[in-house]
């Protein structure tokens, strides 16, 4: 299977080392052209209709999102390339974008590749549009949620709860409940800079803000603004309590 593709990075050696890696280890992989900044990399997508585009993030001029205002259809599979930090890692993940970090191992290489191989990346605009604001200063505002059609993009500020069920999550927002094949773990780890998120208990992750009340009852457990009842681990009652504001 011939994979057509296009490099955009303002830095020439960084072009050129990603072409050598796929030229030496996915000679499926066709370069069709190399643009050091957007307007360059809309003209060569535009000639030479690729599949598939390396796209950096941080350019001069335009970003790397803004690649996207000169199409009115997205017809091509991005894979953004970043020497972001971690912590703005965590906004892929949860937008669900494929990217690269720099400097580019091949084993994470050959995993976007594959993924490529997989099946076109669907509902691209709208990850990128949750990924731009996800990597506002404000932390994580969006989730893309795996769901049988797809994706499903959440709002963080609608989660009530999150529980665990085995190897899945139920999410109980404002007005629907989801259940997602992911961990409770994995969420918590998404949302862990995020002071709104709480794990009282092994079982459930909170949002603070939609807690009702906290029922000194039975060792203690939380109403939720749904009226829902949420367990908390008696280790973790003092801190819990804390947490809440609760005196």
């Amino acid at each position: 299977m011939e994979i057509t593709a296009i490099i955009i990075d303002d830095e020439l050696k960084a072009r050129n080392v990603l072409q050598n890696i796929l030229q030496e280890n996915f000679p499926e992989v066709k370069i069709l052209a190399q643009a050091d900044d957007v307007p360059e990399g809309v003209l060569a997508i535009r000639k030479n209709q690729p599949q598939l585009v390396f796209l950096d993030i941080e350019m001069p001029g335009y970003n790397g999102f803004q690649l996207l205002d000169f199409f009115g259809n997205i017809n091509f599979n991005i894979i953004f390339t970043t020497a972001y930090s971690e912590y703005a890692l965590q906004a892929f993940q949860v937008s669900a974008i494929d990217y690269l970090l720099k400097p580019i191992q091949i084993e994470q290489l050959k995993n976007a590749i594959e993924k490529f191989k997989n099946g076109p990346i669907a509902q691209q605009e709208e990850r990128i549009d949750t990924l731009k604001q996800n990597l506002g200063q404000d932390g994580i505002k969006k989730l893309a949620l795996p769901v049988a059609s797809g994706l499903r993009f959440i709002k963080v500020d609608d989660i009530v709860y999150l529980k665990a069920d085995g190897s899945y999550t139920n999410f109980v927002l404002e007005n629907e409940k989801l259940l997602i094949s992911k961990k409770l773990k994995d969420f918590e780890d998404l949302l862990s800079n995020n002071p709104n998120f709480y794990r009282p208990h092994r079982s459930y992750l909170i949002n603070i803000h939609k807690v009702k009340e906290f029922n000194k009852g039975d060792g203690g457990y939380i109403i939720m603004d749904n009226n829902d009842e949420v367990g908390v681990s008696r280790e973790l009652k003092e801190e819990t309590l804390k947490r809440l504001g609760v005196q």
